[in-house]
């Protein structure tokens, strides 16, 4: 046996960056604090989630059961350590190569006033436009944060979403690695969205981002993200925590689109908290992967605001559990939830909400809104409301409808010129357009061709 005599301590304590086992245990939470360089306290938060992970049951619902799945099948950390770098030339070109793939560049140099991108558990590019720093906004990777602006990360950082708020909410709080911070100060608005990329390229490991947005009074915070994944036959795990403060007055715009392959499993818990007339707005689209994800808001401040738009994809072999959750505690707050859902090729497609009214919210209002379109006799469409209203004055107007793609509606567009595929594309997008015509140009473009490829992978419409 080769004696450890003559290495060195510190090696022998903790992981290397490119060498994680499967797995999670304390060492493993240890060594990403290790590796990070991270001051004390955060360290201490890391160690009490592992502990609170360790203590909550794995959840009996959702696509959990179905999938058998084991959290120590998976690396959770994945990352060289390299230094960020701050131009596309910098960037390895194997990485480039995949991001350019996405247009990110491209969308950087034309749309975007500051970019994140992540390549597993690291941050692998970052550059701010100087735009964003001479009207004082903070946007950095999340590890950054921590370093620069320690004051607000640790006043922010499990407030929105608590460690113990559930298993995956503990899971994400001990390894997290990567993930947005941003801070738009009182009266400020973001020229410009902000952007991040999120990509998993590792077999085998999970991806756990950290975003921390915060708008002062008055401000107003744009902010985009997306992501995917490499399709390989390997099974990944993903989950992420996003929280949102809006202050007094203040607007957070956040869309999402994630694009994952198939055999992801993605458990994402995403909350804001709106105080005095503050507004946030939630777009989540989501595509590929198993997904249980209910994006929250707490609308804490009188006369706050707060919309939910959810539009999701279910093809064969998944399940796409997502909704939303919101709850009413100032008086004369307003909330409003638009859930679309696609089951296609024997997909499973579910909505799960949440509206509560506290016994504060006097004259508070809720409009929830989801449909399901089934496009084949083997897919499935299901709606899960939960509505308490506690509050005498609240009110709560629920709707939901799931049907069939309509054979009159193809009828009159083929009569009318277009082919079944043609015609089928139409009705699909006009489905979702509740949803997309929120989205931004760029984004609504993608957003179209990337339904087009879903039709096609389902077989509902020919290759072209």
């Amino acid at each position: 046996m080769e004696s450890t005599a003559g290495l060195d301590k510190v090696s022998l304590e903790f992981y290397k960056p490119d060498n994680f086992p499967k797995g999670l245990t304390r060492k493993v939470v240890e060594s990403i604090s290790h590796i990070k360089n991270e001051p004390s306290w955060l360290a201490e938060f890391r160690l009490k989630a592992f502990e609170v992970y360790e203590q909550k049951p794995m959840p009996t619902w959702g696509f959990i059961p179905q999938f058998h799945i084991n959290i120590d099948d998976y690396v959770h950390y994945v990352g060289s350590n390299q230094k960020k770098k701050k131009s596309w030339d910098e960037v390895d070109p194997e990485i480039l190569r995949s991001f350019e793939k996405l247009g990110i560049p491209e969308h950087e140099r034309k749309y975007l006033a500051g970019i994140e991108t992540m390549n597993d558990s690291e941050t692998i590019y970052a550059n701010v436009k100087k735009e964003l720093t001479d009207l004082g906004i903070l946007f950095c990777d999340i590890d950054t944060a921590i370093r620069e602006y320690p004051e607000l990360v640790r006043e922010y950082l499990g407030t929105v979403v608590t460690i113990g708020d559930n298993k995956f909410s503990a899971l994400n709080s001990c390894v997290f690695s990567g993930g947005s911070f941003a801070y738009i100060p009182k009266g400020v608005k973001t020229p410009m969205p902000l952007q991040a990329y999120f990509k998993v390229t590792a077999a085998s490991s999970g991806q756990y981002e950290r975003t921390l947005l915060i708008a002062d009074e008055g401000a107003h915070l744009e902010y985009s993200e997306g992501c995917t994944s490499v399709q390989d036959k390997g099974t990944n795990f993903h989950t992420a925590v996003v929280e949102l403060v809006a202050k007094k007055n203040s607007k957070i715009f956040y869309t999402t689109i994630q694009n994952w392959k198939k055999n992801m499993y993605n458990w994402t818990v995403k909350r804001g908290i709106c105080e005095e007339a503050a507004h946030i707005t939630w777009t989540d689209c989501n595509i590929g992967a198993n997904t249980i994800k209910y994006p929250g808001i707490i609308l804490q401040g009188d006369h706050s605001t707060g919309d939910v738009l959810s539009l999701a994809f279910a093809g064969s072999g998944q399940v796409q559990d997502t909704g939303a959750r919101i709850i009413h505690v100032g008086k004369n707050t307003r909330s409003n939830i638009l859930a679309k859902g696609v089951a296609l090729d024997g997909g499973i497609n579910s909505y799960r909400g949440l509206v509560k009214f506290e016994s504060s919210s006097k004259g508070s209002y809720s409009h929830i809104k989801c449909d399901g379109l089934m496009m084949d006799n083997r897919s499935q469409s299901h709606a899960y409301p939960y509505n308490d209203v506690s509050g005498e004055e609240g009110t709560l107007n629920y709707e939901a409808t799931v049907s069939k793609i309509d054979d009159d509606q193809l009828f009159y567009l083929q009569s009318r010129g277009m082919s079944e595929d043609d015609a089928k594309l139409l009705i699909i997008n006009g489905f979702c357009e509740g949803v997309t015509k929120h989205l931004d140009v760029e984004y609504s473009v993608e957003m179209t061709k990337l339904i087009k490829m879903i039709l096609e992978d389902g077989k509902v419409i020919a290759e072209k």
